[in-house]
């Protein structure tokens, strides 16, 4: 980035085994000559971050016009690829659970892949509303490619800003294969943030106001919760992977509703998200023959 005159570089020892996860779908986290490096913003000014390893550590640097916001790209990194993320503790209590503990020793690596910035996690989710991913992925990247904001490089793009988004009409939305609800949905969130009356900074009081938009449900405020804000307590219990799997652990012979999600779940507070990730990394997530007896935790959803 030749805009760039401060950089900032650190070196985290994660919490536990770790690994850098995977690109993004979308194209914003791009893998580059083995690192992961994404544009980000921070009011209004243009910071490029940078994740690799070295030996026992995640090396983050940030480079930005000044090292405020430098400072900032590298905290946000940290944030999103969860090198600080401590999930020792659940691992621990649930290391003997029939259904999480083989996934928990086989992957211990396993964390949350989380958005640098809340409004981020928000806007995915909205686009994410009962669509198949492949679909979801097209929105954004024809979001991003229309009104994401470019790295000074030009190879780079951030998703767009809440104030960007706030100026846009139905029809332009549409135009990138969005509904037409949740294309509104999508601009009254981004009025609500970009003028202040939704801080997601406030996780509770912002759901709250969220949630009396049209189009957006508790699954859109989950997915802004985990993956936007940290909350492992948050599970998008209305994820149809969710449904599914819940659905076939718990024998119903048909597909859970989201009530029967939270209760087969409701064990693993204050951790319910973070189990649901480790369960869909088990071999019977997606089919495998679930273990034929629960013990511990799964039995209160499993005895329905």
């Amino acid at each position: 980035m030749t805009a760039a005159t401060a950089a900032v570089e650190l070196d985290v020892r994660p919490l536990g085994p770790y690994r850098l996860p995977p690109a993004g779908r979308d194209g914003i986290l791009r893998r580059r000559t083995g690192a992961l490096v994404r544009v980000l913003h921070m009011d209004g000014e243009q910071a490029v971050a940078r994740a690799w390893t070295v030996s026992g550590a995640v090396r983050i640097r940030g480079e930005a016009r000044t090292r405020e916001t430098a400072a900032w790209a590298v905290e946000r990194m940290r944030f999103a690829l969860g090198v600080d993320h401590d999930v020792r503790g659940f691992q621990r209590a649930f290391n003997k659970d029939p259904l999480l503990g083989p996934v928990i020793r086989r992957k211990p690596w396993i964390r949350p892949i989380r958005r640098p910035e809340p409004f981020e996690a928000l806007a995915w989710a909205i686009t994410e509303q009962l669509i198949d991913s492949d679909r979801a992925v097209r929105i954004q990247r024809a979001l991003t490619w229309r009104y994401g904001r470019r790295s000074a490089c030009g190879t780079l793009r951030d998703v767009p800003a809440a104030d960007e988004l706030a100026r846009r009409c139905q029809p332009e939305l549409q135009a990138c294969d969005l509904s037409a609800g949740r294309s509104v949905a999508l601009i009254r969130a981004s009025r609500e943030v970009a003028a202040g009356r939704v801080d997601l900074s406030q996780h509770e009081p912002a759901w709250r106001r969220l949630l009396t938009i049209r189009e957006i449900g508790p699954w859109t405020v989950e997915k802004l919760a985990f993956h936007g804000q940290g909350r492992d307590d948050q599970l998008p219990a209305g994820d149809l992977a969710y449904i599914k799997l819940v659905g076939r652990l718990a024998r119903l012979g048909r597909r859970a509703t989201v009530e029967e999600v939270r209760e087969f779940f409701a064990p693993y507070a204050p951790h319910a998200a973070l189990a649901g990730i480790y369960l869909l990394n088990a071999p019977y997530a997606y089919g495998g023959p679930p273990p034929r007896r629960f013990r511990g935790p799964a039995p209160v959803a499993a005895r329905w």
